[in-house]
Formats: structure tokens, sequence, C-alpha cells
């Protein structure tokens, strides 16, 4: 069946949408990788202990967890072009103060404070970007999305080896995301809100206003395709069936960013416990880094050949094995190891580039903010709690058990989207959300 708006060219419009989109996940990777190295710095000047530096690294995932769920409630409610540019503005402040912290107390609360705003952008922003892409570059400019992160990732790291020689240099390393955060408001101002959301509450001559603007005059709101579904809340969505989507994605996102946070919170780190120490374990993390964006162009150039649900589970299997190999054999040598960490790069960008474009599919558009919220939220428990942890853990145990404990996590994410994976290759995102049981009105009434 053809959909006007969904079957519509891919238009300049669209292209700057994704990349103002992408501003979220770039000062993510950048916020979570900067401190890493801000660490061998700040662990001295502040005295702080294993579980003093874990709760440093997991602050900014902490406030992820609140932030994501609170972003999603708020643009369900208020609309996405609002809060599109008000969640960085706080974040740029509290990037800044992050420069005068005296103490651990200070720089945990500003870095739980910016990890809120970074998970307030992520379903304001993917939400937007979802509900204005044409369903043939939904998955590509989806996936395409989260390779900022990597990409803002390797920009942190090269920043922080620059400024890794000067006396007080993790105050600049920190202070430093203020700078492309300002980039990204100015960039992201004049943004249209969405007109799926404008007509779901009732606003329909300012949908179409925005839908004469992005696709020209011959576009009406009778071309949003309907989701069929109630006004209803998230609560009920989920009794009606959606909660089975929700613990998927919860659960498959989790395995797979509980590793590779904790790789990037403490990357430097854990390529020393292999022997990667000094300068070549900063250089050896900008690398992996690197391969880490080269694994998501791969699979964003791959997600609609193969589909969602086979890119899922070949990324699974082969990162898992790569990491539990690095943890049966912690010993091999320098150029095994770079080899070992070289594929788990490569190979997990799958399962990252689909943990944004499966949340935005599976729900419809009056809680997709809100269920993306939701999703990120509860992955980032296990985030926060692995990065918290990661520490402890190479102390405790070594590096071996580490990495099979994160090898382990991996293909348990196998397992559960081998189980649950849907395929929505091709599909409207109505097609997308709509739950192929009884009808949701009728099961809600039941």
């Amino acid at each position: 069946m053809s959909h006007a708006l969904d079957d519509a060219s891919l238009s300049s419009f669209h292209k700057r949408l994704a990349i103002y989109s992408s501003g979220g996940p770039f000062l993510d990777g950048y916020i979570l990788s900067i401190i890493g190295v801000a660490m061998v710095q700040v662990t001295p000047e502040f005295g702080l202990s294993a579980s003093a530096q874990g709760l440093v690294g997991a602050a900014a995932l902490i406030g992820i967890f609140f932030g994501a769920f609170l972003g999603g409630r708020l643009t369900d409610r208020f609309g996405r072009h609002l809060l599109f540019t008000v969640d960085l503005i706080a974040l740029l402040g509290c990037s800044v103060l992050q420069a005068f912290v005296q103490n651990a107390v200070w720089l945990i609360i500003l870095r739980l404070l910016i990890g809120v705003a970074v998970g307030a952008d992520y379903p304001i922003a993917t939400s937007l970007l979802a509900e204005f892409t044409p369903r043939r570059y939904r998955g590509k400019l989806l996936g395409a999305y989260v390779t900022m992160w990597f990409v803002g990732a390797a920009a942190a790291y090269v920043v922080g080896q620059f400024l890794l020689e000067v006396d007080g240099g993790w105050r600049w390393m920190l202070a430093s995301s203020a700078l492309p955060a300002l980039v990204i408001i100015l960039l992201r101002l004049g943004t249209p809100e969405s007109p799926r959301w404008l007509v779901k509450v009732g606003r329909t001559e300012e949908a179409q206003k925005v839908l004469t603007k992005v696709y020209g005059e011959g576009a009406t709101i009778a071309d949003l395709a309907d989701e069929g579904t109630a006004n209803i809340g998230v609560r009920e969505l989920i009794r009606s069936g959606y909660g089975k989507r929700m613990a998927f994605i919860t659960i498959f996102w989790t395995c797979s960013i509980v590793p590779l946070f904790a790789v990037y919170a403490f990357g430097p780190a854990i390529l020393d416990a292999f022997g990667l120490g000094g300068d070549l374990s900063h250089i050896g993390s900008a690398v992996i880094t690197v391969l880490f964006l080269v694994g998501c162009l791969v699979a964003v150039a791959l997600i609609d050949r193969m589909g969602r649900r086979s890119l899922i589970m070949h990324s699974f299997a082969w990162s898992g094995l790569a990491l539990l190999a690095l943890g049966l054999f912690p010993n091999a040598g320098t150029g095994v190891i770079i080899t070992l960490f070289a594929a788990y790069a490569l190979l997990i960008g799958g399962t990252q580039i689909l943990q944004w474009v499966y949340p935005n599919e599976l729900f419809p558009t009056e809680i997709r903010g809100s269920a993306v919220g939701l999703a990120s939220s509860l992955s980032r428990i296990g985030a926060a709690a692995g990065t918290y942890l990661v520490p402890l853990v190479l102390s405790g145990l070594g590096i071996g058990t580490t990495m099979i404990i994160a090898g382990v996590i991996t293909l348990l994410g196998l397992a559960v989207s081998f189980a649950w994976a849907p395929e929505t290759r091709g599909k409207t995102l109505a097609e997308c959300a709509a739950l192929e049981t009884v009808p949701l009105e009728r099961k809600i009434a039941s």
C-alpha cells in the first residue's frame, strides 16, 4: 500500500533534521568518554577510592536514567519542538560549572544533572526524527543517529589526550562539552513540531502548516496514516500487549550497552590491565572507538539488506564470542588483544543502531516518546551498575573474569533477540506499531 508521506523522497529537510538530532548522542559519547581520560588526573587530585571512581563514572548514566524517562513523558505531553533545545541549554550550563568544582561531591552532582539533560534528549530527538522520516530511509537515519555517539567518544579521547599533559587539564576536558552543545543549540533553532503529534492533540491547523512547509502544497493531514490507537496512557498500552515489546527492548538494550559503557568509562584502565599501559592505553581507546564507529556505519549499510532481526542476532553472537575470547585468553599478546577488541567494536554495531530503530518503530505516536524514554531509562540501570562495578571487579576478580562476564551479558542479548525480535523492515510507523492480536481498544475494554 502507498502512503504519500511514508513514501516521500528524502529531502534536504530530512538530512538537516538527522544532523541536528544526532547532537544528543554526540554529546552522550563525548561526556561519557571524556571522564575516562579525566579520571587519570581527578583520582589523585581528589584522592578517590575505587568506589568513588565508579560513582563519578556512573553519575551521568544515573542521570540519563531519570532524564530519559522524564524527557519521554514531557515530549509526549508538550511536544517535541520546545524541549529540542531547552534540554541542551541545561547541559551547556552544567558542563561549564564542572571546571570550577573543588571536590568529588559537586563533580558527581553536576555529572548527574548533565546525564539528565542527555537522557531527556534521546526520546525527544528520535521521536521527531522517526515521525518525519519516510519509511524507506527510517532505519538508516535512526541507525546513523547512534553513530554520532562514537564520533563524540573519539573526539573526547583526542581532546583528552591533548589536555592530559596540562596541569589541571581535567577541568578543561569536562567543560569542553559546552562548545559542541552551543553549536547544536544554534542549529536546532527553528525546527518545526511533529505534525503527527500535532494531529494527535487536535492541533490540525498547525499540523497542516508544517506539512505544507516540509512536503509542499500537496501534502495534507489525510496523508498521515492512522495508527488506530486510542489516546491512552502508557500503563494501559503495556497492559494491552506492548509490555512484551518493552521487555524485549529494555533487555536487549541493557545487554548491548553494559559492556560497552563500562569499556568507555574505564577504557584506559581496562587496556592497562591487559598490559597496554601509558599512552598506548589512551591511543588504543581512541582507535577502538573509531572501529566502533566503523561497525555502526557497516550496520547502517546492512540494516535494510539483512533486516532488523537478522542483524541484531548476528551482532550479539559474534561480538559476545569476541568478549569471551578476551576473558579466556587475558595473557595473549598485544596483537591478539587488540584484534579481539577490534572485532568486538566492529561486530557490536548492529545492536547499537537498533537501540534507536526498534523503540521508535514498535510504539504508536501517543506514547512513542514515553516508551523510548522508559526503555532508555531502564537500560541505564544496568549500565550504571556495570560502570560502577568495573573498578571493583577489575581489582577483585581480574581482567579475565571481567571480560567473561561482559561476554555472557552480550550472549544473553542474543537469546532474548532470538525469542522476541520482530522484523519491521519496509513497514510504515503505523504498521510497525500495530499489535498482531486483538485490537487495542477491545483489549483495554476487557
